[in-house]
């Protein structure tokens, strides 16, 4: 008489406590890039959701060109005002630059670049609150 064993998954898939643990760690790092009316929106997969470069956003919204100084300014005027909650949240993060090299970028979530939209004025915010929403859904399924 041969025991009969009981098959149970693992609980645990290379240390990770769950499926959805593990496709987020898998993902970890990758990079894609969009375009929004002639514009590219790099993000990058961290820490289990998309983070997105703040200054393309920024120059998306403003039509800059300098967005990195406009960047810089709107830092400093949110810091002014009191308003330092969304730059709190961004992290530096390196993504490709237009010379192809990874270097860091302040990036954001999709909630924190919400916030740091309504803070510029634009009226091209309504398209990238599309884009934004696209990619949140994207990732639901």
């Amino acid at each position: 008489m041969t025991a009969n064993k009981k098959s149970t998954p693992p609980d645990r898939i290379r240390g990770f406590t769950s499926l959805a643990d593990h496709q987020a760690g898998a993902a970890e790092g990758r990079i894609a890039t969009s375009e929004l009316d002639g514009f590219t929106l790099r993000r990058i997969w961290h820490q289990g959701e998309w983070w997105h470069s703040v200054i393309d956003v920024v120059g998306a919204l403003t039509e800059s060109v300098d967005a990195k100084d406009y960047w810089a300014q709107t830092k400093k005027r949110l810091n002014k005002e009191g308003a330092n909650e969304p730059l709190t949240k961004c992290q530096r993060l390196k993504m490709p630059a237009q010379d192809g090299k990874m270097r860091e970028t302040d990036g954001a979530t999709t909630e924190t670049l919400f916030r740091i939209i309504q803070s510029v004025p634009s009226k091209r915010a309504e398209p990238i609150k599309q884009f934004l929403a696209k990619v949140g859904a994207e990732r639901l399924q």
